[in-house]
């Protein structure tokens, strides 16, 4: 099954594809998510109810990955280096898990700041619902 996720803070929206990974579905089954952002960097991380252990600890990241970081039990969206990277690496602050990636964007998070209302929902809670009437004309 694909999760696809929506991410929102102030005017910015970004959609974003979880992984098959175990803390991807435990995030999944979270979801929808209210937080207050943090920046460092060019990073966004926000605290999620969500504890877990990393199976693939990773100590560098792509641009546009999100990753779980167990230490703060953060959300993290990255969109380019933090204050620990060097030679153009995306570094996060210690290991982290991708848990997916971005399918938007990534440098709209630049919008970002901290303190401010992040929201992490399934992409799909908008759908519109299908209302089916009945005949509703009174019987005679």
């Amino acid at each position: 099954m694909e999760k696809k996720i929506r991410i929102r803070a102030g005017k910015m929206e970004a959609l974003a594809q979880l992984n098959e990974s175990v803390i991807a579905g435990l995030i999944w089954d979270a979801l929808p998510i209210c937080a207050s952002a943090n920046t460092w960097g060019d990073e966004v991380y926000f605290a999620i109810p969500v504890e877990a252990d990393l199976s693939d600890p990773r100590e560098t990241v792509n641009l546009g990955e999100l990753g779980y970081w167990p230490e703060g039990r953060c959300f993290c969206v990255f969109f380019g280096p933090t204050p620990v990277s060097a030679n153009g690496e995306i570094r996060p602050a210690s290991s982290v898990e991708v848990i997916g990636k971005l399918l938007t964007n990534p440098l709209e998070f630049k919008q970002v700041r901290s303190g401010e209302k992040i929201i992490l929902e399934k992409a799909d809670c908008n759908v519109p619902k299908i209302i089916i009437r009945t005949n509703t004309k009174p019987q005679t």
